[in-house]
């Protein structure tokens, strides 16, 4: 193995300036630690692929939303939205003014810093913080209306799965709940026209729970996920009220529009339209922006359904095929149409 070089001499140190690029030159050396020789070259193989692939850097940039600041935030709004589930020591109501007031105000100021860098990022370099504090207070505004809503999903929950004894397994135990709380949340930021947000805290939710729903799609009320592992809706996907979908649902798109130079066109209504009263069984996959699922239809288990149906259908996966009967007469389940 070759000689490792000395160390450079002690000195001041060196604080790159705007416009510096001597990090990414040759002379950028660092010294070698016991162990792996080759810190130097590993170092500058690097530092040239950083080079070559700007696409996954964000060097220049202005700062992006801190992702361990965007989980403390998320677990935060749910102590907000469900007191006393989530503390440590438990909540008396002779303290609870006191705690979500210290909470509400930790919470605007971690956020409108997050909600400001986002901003920036989204191309506003005029962004200030009174922008951003703004946006903020206009989301925290919001919450009651949100509890309103989550409410009634845990009242979904219980009166649609007999095996939940109570409100509060639901919300301390149902993976479902946990999506749905941080995705209506994620949808009012996402409303609010704030990036990246919105998507991180989906996707700490995806994470925790295998439930996949993006902050775009629009869900009504007493929205009930069962089990839920391996659900994906899609942004545009639209949902009424009182629907109830099982584990491994896709809402998803059929297929995406591209340009002259083969690039996907973004936005667009992609996923599908799910009408209210809705059962949907464990993995069912609905598929296109022009497909709608009627008022009140039940999609059995593993259906493929890339078209809509009527309100008050039955659509099952028996023997190969798709089946489609009406719910308003007796349904013929042997044959197909």
């Amino acid at each position: 193995m070759a000689d490792r070089p000395d160390p450079p001499e002690a000195g001041p140190e060196h604080t790159p300036e705007e416009g510096d690029t001597t990090m990414f030159s040759e002379e950028a050396r660092m010294p070698a630690r016991e162990g792996c020789g080759e810190i130097p070259e590993i170092v500058q193989g690097l530092l040239a692929s950083y080079r070559e692939l700007g696409g996954i850097n964000h060097l220049e940039g202005a700062n992006l939303p801190n992702r361990e600041a965007i989980q403390g935030i998320t677990d935060d709004l749910l102590k907000l939205v469900f007191p006393g589930f989530y503390e440590d020591d438990g909540l008396r109501s002779s303290a609870v003014q006191y705690v979500v007031g210290a909470r509400i105000t930790s919470l605007a100021e971690r956020l409108s810093a997050e909600v400001e860098r986002s901003l920036r990022y989204g191309g506003n370099e005029n962004v200030s913080p009174a922008d951003a504090e703004e946006v903020v207070c206009r989301f925290l505004k919001s919450i009651p209306d949100t509890r309103r809503r989550l409410a009634l999903d845990v009242q979904a929950a219980y009166e649609g799965d007999p095996a939940a004894v109570s409100g509060e397994e639901v919300i301390l135990a149902y993976p479902g709940l946990t999506a749905i709380a941080v995705q209506r949340l994620a949808h009012t930021l996402y409303e609010l026209k704030v990036p990246l947000i919105p998507r991180m805290m989906t996707e700490i939710a995806h994470s925790a729970t295998g439930i996949d729903i993006h902050p775009g799609a629009q869900i009504g009320e007493f929205f009930f996920i069962d089990h839920g592992t391996g659900v994906v809706i899609g942004e545009t996907t639209i949902i009424g009220d009182r629907v109830k979908i099982y584990q491994g649902v896709t809402l998803g798109a059929k297929s995406f529009k591209k340009d002259r130079d083969g690039h996907i066109v973004k936005g667009g209504k992609r996923h599908p339209t799910i009408e209210d009263d809705v059962t949907i069984y464990a993995g069912a996959t609905i598929l296109g922006g022009d497909t709608v699922i009627g008022r009140g239809s039940v999609i059995g288990g593993n259906v493929w359904l890339l078209e809509s149906v009527p309100p008050y259908s039955l659509v099952t996966y028996q023997e190969g095929e798709t089946r489609k009967a009406s719910l308003l007469a007796e349904p013929d389940l042997g044959g197909g149409i």
